[in-house]
C-alpha cells in the first residue's frame, strides 16, 4: 500500500514574494537615520515598520543594543522593509 507524500516535491511558482526583491527605499537614508536618530527608531518608521519603531522609542533603542544591531544589519545589506524586501540600493 502506497501513501501520499506529505511533503510536496515541487514548490508552487505563483507565490507573491520570492525573497529576492529589492525595496524601493534607499539604504543611505536608513543608515544615516539609524546612526543619528537610531535610539528613537526613526529608521524603522522610514522602512514602514511602525510597530517596532514605537517600541524603539519606548525602550530608547533597546538601550542602544537594538540600535547597534540594526546599524550593523543595515550596513551589511540584510535589513528588510515592511514587505520583506531587502534594502540594497545606496543611492
Amino acid at each position: 500500500m502506497s501513501y501520499p507524500d506529505p511533503v510536496p516535491q515541487s514548490v508552487p511558482h505563483n507565490q507573491p514574494w520570492t525573497g529576492d526583491e529589492v525595496s524601493p527605499r534607499l539604504l543611505l537614508p536608513a543608515v544615516l537615520l539609524c546612526f543619528f536618530l537610531g535610539t528613537l527608531g526613526i529608521h524603522r518608521f522610514y522602512v514602514g515598520k511602525i510597530g517596532t519603531g514605537v517600541l524603539m522609542i519606548f525602550t530608547l533603542g533597546g538601550l542602544g543594543i537594538w540600535t547597534l544591531i540594526d546599524f550593523i544589519v543595515l550596513v551589511v545589506g540584510s535589513f528588510k522593509d515592511k514587505e520583506g524586501r531587502y534594502l540594497k540600493q545606496w543611492t
